[in-house]
């Protein structure tokens, strides 16, 4: 048997000339070696195409590729993938087949010749112009909406509006108004590109770069990517790279960092347009846009959208019009809700039922929007007593927490996940309902959230039993004398946010003597009335986003307050009278307009246990003396003006450490948001050394930015052992992150939960840890502990132009956690690991231990020789030498040798070191 195929192979040459088949024979080695040069030289053409068609379809975007170029890779990569199918073939093909090995290679040989020949030509070009700058999208039918639309459409054409908010009351057709311009803008083709993403109310930075890179077709380069700062750059330069566009964000529920996200900031300059759609006339102004409100439509437009809904044989029945008329009116001239009431009603000829249906509608109760964060659930509970008071808050949230879980296993919440990861609730929509109806036929509630009033209920609705009125989300203005409750005297809770409210008259508190929570957060109130000041049993009082609140009535009266959140309004001077309100738990401070805090307004608020500033506003600098009687503190956000201010309030919070258990310090000017519970950021502190005292709290982010005198981290207290990110900027005289000096004490272990380390425009950072003089080597290695880095699991290094070595060769047995390293822009650098002078990963002898690295991504180093050897941790004597099977290698434009396996070609076999 062991003959058969020889001689099979023999009979296939016999009709090849004798001579051709002794050549064929003689010369298999010289065929083989043309095969394997002709392959090679496929392969090579192969990924030049690959690399110049993804740099035209980059620049700009909106490119697709040639058909013919589509073609041909596809193609070449299955002639390539043939060729591999007849070189395993030769290499173990027998003596007798040689002549018939040598024929199948010349033949394969010639094939690719014709391939390579046949080559696109890069130099016409492997992209054109994609099918347009977008796709149409679904909408219906305006009625009544031209002139704001056409207002809208004019701020688009004129140079001198970059970026536009269209605002308005849910279901008052602004996201169809703007679906309408996008499907115009993508006809007239005055925009490269017209870019359509939704926000909604739960805003997620990572989500919306995922939908306007989807939107760009571009969604791949960032789906591995997961530092927000690095995605938002890649972001910005696709957008660079999209020309001419116009982006519109519809549902913007809150002020959105262009710079967070990448997008570019539109200008006059760059003919860029940015459009977004809120319920909330504040978010327009915040992001510096032209405001255009949309308005109900007027009562004809309403009953024309009305009767084109509901079919025509209802139009023609005089006994349904009158109550028809009726019905569109409750509608409020929504849009939304206008279509989705026709919609139920088409075709019904049936007056009782239109009657059933107008009294309904009259009747209906607003309906809760699906999602709710957890936190924001158990503050109204501790907001409204359903929580009993307790030593703290955190003790009183984790009641809260077991009263969710419950109420979960009992199926009257669903336990839920967004796309994040992040926990959410949700009430079952027959569960709502019923507990709706339930509070509804209770006299002692009126519940009519959401559904776009104009005005409060009437005053015959405010019976003097009347407790707690829910009327979030409407569309209320004003309080005319007419409607105004005479008598509700066992009122508790009145919940007013999300209105436009501009005044309250002075008598609207007078009759509710023992109201404990107001809400009027998210109003547009500008002055509050003086009969606030008499509310004796308030308990909460709540003025979140209120932008146009500038002055507050005397507070001193108010001594049963425990919350007040001032957050986000215009008031530039503390309330008076707050140092009366000794029983305040929590005090959200964040005006970026509050021109000081009062001497010895805080040491009085002793039961503080969240208490936050706007740490962007200097004015509001804290003194540590201020600080130290505030022994309750759990949650915490504000800025000392100096590292001494700082390390005082640290020291004094010696006894109330535990109590800390969320916090965003920050000393200095320059200033970085922050992503962790616990963070300290210092910026622009120009006589800082580095000297911290933080013994006493644990960091889990430490930012430090625009710190000349800098030269590395002192790190003594081991007060950074727990830190998860370090992130260094712009500081000009770092030369490294910490001197190997500060490993000297035996119980010294920084950085030993690090996972992040980010360092960039550092012109000076040499090497992440200094050796100093008179260490050896050898004293080196037992100097730095094992824990050191051990959880490092990201390194970025950008524009530090004087490293030459990442990380030092005894540093790597403490490296078996790192995932990713991306260096940028660092011109001396010459090696990640050793100390070679060619530009590599590590010196030519060395291996990485390293099992866990995914990517090695490698842009624009024309010196680049090697990428070394990997050695994972498998024990069991000796360990191959094979990379991780996870890694990838990307972006290798100009290497002249790729080693990834000790350069052996025949790494698809048996390991070599086996």
């Amino acid at each position: 048997m062991e003959y058969v195929e020889p001689v099979l192979g023999i009979a296939n040459c016999l009709g090849t000339p004798a001579c051709k088949y002794l050549q064929y024979h003689r010369k298999l080695n010289d065929y083989v070696r043309n095969f394997k040069r002709m392959r090679d030289e496929l392969n090579c053409k192969m990924e030049d195409i690959e690399l110049q068609l993804k740099a035209e379809l980059l620049r700009p975007l909106g490119k697709i590729p040639k058909k013919g170029v589509e073609n041909w890779l596809k193609a070449v990569k299955e002639m390539i993938r043939e060729a591999q199918v007849v070189e395993n073939k030769v290499s173990n093909g027998r003596y007798l087949c040689r002549a018939c090995n040598g024929k199948l290679v010349d033949e394969k040989t010639r094939e690719m010749k014709k391939f390579l020949d046949n080559a696109p030509n890069a130099s016409e070009g492997l992209a054109m112009d994609g099918p347009s700058a977008g796709l149409p999208l679904p909408t219906s039918e305006l009625v009544g909406e031209e002139a704001v639309r056409n207002e809208i459409w004019a701020c688009l054409m004129q140079e001198e509006v970059s970026k536009i908010g269209v605002w308005g009351m849910g279901g008052v057709g602004k996201t169809t108004i703007m679906k309408h311009i996008h499907n115009d803008l993508l006809k007239e083709q005055r925009f490269e590109r017209v870019i359509w993403v939704t926000i909604s109310k739960e805003f997620n930075v990572m989500k919306v770069q995922d939908n306007i890179a989807s939107a760009l077709e571009v969604k791949k380069y960032l789906d591995k990517e997961e530092d927000k700062l690095r995605r938002a750059a890649i972001l910005s330069e696709m957008l660079k790279n999209a020309g001419k566009h116009v982006l519109i964000l519809d549902d913007v529920w809150d002020k959105v960092s262009l710079e967070e996200v990448g997008i570019l900031e539109p200008s006059g300059s760059n003919g860029c347009k940015l459009v977004l759609t809120t319920r909330l006339e504040h978010v327009c102004k915040y992001m510096g846009c032209k405001v255009i409100k949309v308005k109900p439509l007027l009562e004809e437009e309403a009953l024309i959208l009305f009767l084109n809904k509901v079919g025509p044989n209802i139009v023609q029945s005089p006994t349904i019009m009158p109550t028809l008329k009726h019905v569109v009116k409750e509608c409020a001239g929504l849009p939304l809700t206008i279509v989705v009431v026709a919609g139920t009603m088409k075709g019904e000829d049936n007056p009782l039922i239109w009657n059933n249906a107008l009294r309904e509608l009259k009747e209906r109760i607003g309906k809760v929007e699906g999602v709710e964060a957890e936190d924001e659930l158990i503050e109204c509970w501790i907001e409204e007593g359903f929580i009993d008071d307790m030593d703290t808050r955190q003790e009183m949230k984790d009641k809260g927490h077991v009263i969710l879980k419950k109420l979960g296993d009992n199926c009257l919440l669903e336990n839920i996940t967004n796309l994040f990861g992040q926990p959410r609730i949700k009430m079952h929509d027959a569960v709502r309902d019923m507990a709706l109806s339930i509070t509804s036929m209770n006299p002692r509630y009126i519940v009519q959230a959401g559904l776009q009033l104009k005005e409060l209920p009437k005053r015959g609705q405010w019976s003097p039993d009347i407790e707690k009125v829910p009327l979030m989300d409407n569309s209320i203005t004003e309080f005319p004398a007419d409607v105004l409750p005479t008598k509700c005297q066992l009122l508790t809770t009145l919940l007013l946010q999300f209105n436009p409210i501009k005044k309250i008259p002075y008598f609207f508190f007078i009759n509710m003597p023992y109201l404990c929570v107001l809400n009027l957060s998210y109003t547009e109130i500008e002055i509050l009335p003086n009969s606030i000041s008499e509310l004796k049993n308030l308990t909460t009082l709540l003025l979140r986003g209120c932008y146009k609140l500038r002055d507050m009535p005397c507070l001193s009266m108010l001594q049963e307050l425990k919350k007040l959140d001032l957050n986000q309004t215009e008031i530039e001077e503390v309330p008076e009278g707050m140092d009366m309100l000794i029983e305040l738990r929590y005090l959200d401070l964040g005006v970026h307009t509050l021109k000081e805090i009062p001497a010895g307004l805080l040491p009085k608020l002793v039961h503080l246990q969240h208490l936050s500033f706007d740490v962007y506003n200097e004015k509001t600098s804290l003194k540590a003396e201020e600080m130290e009687p505030l022994k309750k503190l759990e949650c915490f956000t504000g800025r000392f003006e100096d590292i001494n201010e700082f390390n005082k309030f640290i020291s004094s919070m010696q006894q109330s450490k535990e109590n800390l258990i969320k916090y965003y310090l920050h000393v200095g000017s320059s200033f970085i948001p922050a992503e962790r519970d616990k963070t300290v950021t210092i910026g622009g502190v120009q006589n800082w050394e580095g000297e911290l005292i933080m013994h006493p709290i644990e960091i889990q982010e430490l930012i430090i930015v625009k710190c000349d005198y800098l030269r590395s981290l002192v790190d003594d207290n081991c007060s950074f052992k727990n830190a998860i990110d370090l992130r260094i900027y712009d500081c000009k005289g770092i030369e490294c992150v910490v001197p190997l000096s500060s490993f000297a004490s035996s119980s010294a272990h920084p950085f030993q939960s690090l996972e992040l380390l980010y360092l960039q425009l550092l012109p000076k950072l040499s090497a992440l840890i200094m050796k100093d003089a008179g260490i050896g080597s050898a004293t080196t290695s037992t100097l730095a502990p094992s824990t050191t880095f051990s959880h490092l699991k990201e390194i970025y290094v950008g524009s530090c132009s004087s490293m030459k070595t990442l990380l030092p060769h005894w540093l790597l047995p403490n490296l078996q956690n790192l995932e990713n390293i991306q260096v940028e822009g660092c011109s001396q650098l010459v090696e990640i690991l050793g100390a070679e002078t060619s530009e590599s990963i590590c010196s030519k002898s060395g291996v990485m231990v390293c099992d866990s690295l995914q990517l090695i991504r490698i842009i624009r180093c024309d010196k680049l020789k090697r990428i070394p050897p990997f050695v994972p941790l498998v024990g069991n004597g000796q360990p191959f030498a094979y990379a991780p099977p996870s890694l990838t290698i990307r972006d290798i434009a100009l290497m002249e040798f790729v080693e990834p396996v000790l350069g052996i070609a025949n790494c698809l076999g048996p390991p070599v070191c086996k």
